[in-house]
């Protein structure tokens, strides 16, 4: 088990807590491995009726996976490869994989910042799902910033919410809050921070007749403080599903600049900022995730991580924006313009034969 991951059972209910406040609770392998250690013994486990999992901390509910470890053994890939940085993305995908097929009630508590592996640990499949919100959320599917894409089952879910607000979020990585969340379908309810204590308590004790219909219930009175009808998304929705549908970057960024309203607008300065390969790299995967299934997607995933940190733009996403923090991350190709179908296509080409994929084993 990990030092970073808190487990207890109370009441039933298996409490997974993340514990790493400093680094904003992001993920590494070991805890990666407790988390999945803790829902495997739980699975069949009679004397455990739900799950829930959350953090010690109100900053963050977890902010991604461990980017500095990225680089540390990402540049060992770049010359041979990193039997750590490999296990890290198959075994964060498989826990993906579990979490969307739980076959128990999954509660996420996504108070804070909410981004990247985060989202994949708390965007639970499963009817028994309740994906929580708070007035402090902060949620973002931010990888093109860092030159990544949205993995972690983001081909899956973003394919999946309203429109082409999911190619919106995952090519300009933008941060969205709690309305815009429910707006999106990325979450269930709204439960101010204030009242998360109230909300604990009443799990530890009084559950019944399900967890699921008592978090609904606790969280009925504070409907209206995060209304999806209020919120960004559902403001801009014409104007992103207009210039997300295009079929290329290119053509998104142009529309967005002919469009002289301060929405387009400051989405175009965002998408400045971005990997303008990895921004052409997602609307691939997002446009392709949509029509495959959540194994399909992950596989399809774990192939992609291994193409981005062969060809580099990840290492030096890292380096510029976490490492030397100097912003200025040298992009390759430096334009959108000097991405062309054969590089995108490479990035999606099979690593390993069908038999050898190390998630092969996913139905």
């Amino acid at each position: 088990m990990s030092e970073h991951v808190q487990v207890n059972v109370r009441n039933r209910i298996g409490f997974i807590s993340l514990d790493r406040a400093k680094a904003l609770n992001s993920l590494s392998l070991e805890m990666v491995r407790a988390i999945t250690q803790s829902l495997l013994a739980w699975r069949d486990n009679p004397g455990v009726l739900a799950v829930v999992i959350r953090s010690t901390s109100e900053k963050a509910f977890c902010a991604g996976g461990d980017v500095r470890f990225f680089h540390e053994r990402g540049r060992a890939t770049a010359q041979g490869g990193s039997a750590l940085l490999e296990d890290f993305f198959t075994e964060e995908y498989a826990l993906n994989y579990l979490i969307h097929h739980y076959p128990k009630p999954y509660v996420a508590v996504m108070n804070g910042i909410v981004m990247g592996g985060g989202m994949g640990i708390a965007q639970c499949a499963s009817a028994g799902r309740v994906r929580i919100v708070t007035e402090h959320t902060r949620m973002a599917m931010p990888e093109v910033h860092i030159g990544l894409f949205p993995d972690v089952g983001g081909s899956y879910f973003l394919s999946r919410v309203p429109g082409h607000i999911g190619t919106y979020l995952g090519v300009t990585g933008e941060t969205i809050g709690a309305a815009d969340a429910l707006y999106a379908g990325l979450a269930d309810v709204f439960i101010p921070t204030e009242q998360l204590p109230a909300l604990t308590a009443m799990l530890e004790l009084t559950t019944k007749p399900g967890i699921r219909d008592a978090i609904l219930a606790f969280a009925a009175p504070f409907r209206e403080q995060a209304d999806p009808a209020d919120s960004m998304l559902a403001k801009h929705r014409t104007l992103i599903d207009r210039h997300f549908a295009a079929d290329d970057i290119q053509s998104i960024i142009t529309g967005l600049k002919q469009d002289a309203g301060p929405f387009t607008q400051n989405t175009v300065m965002l998408m400045r900022q971005r990997s303008p390969l990895m921004m052409c790299v997602t609307l691939a995967l997002v446009r392709r995730g949509a029509t495959m299934c959540l194994a399909e997607c992950l596989r399809m995933e774990r192939t992609l991580v291994r193409r981005c940190f062969e060809h580099g733009e990840v290492l030096e996403g890292v380096r510029a924006r976490v490492i030397d923090k100097d912003n200025s991350p040298c992009w390759s190709p430096t334009a959108v313009e000097a991405v062309d179908q054969e590089l995108i296509s490479s990035f999606f080409a099979s690593v390993w034969p069908e038999y050898a994929h190390p998630l092969r084993e996913l139905k």
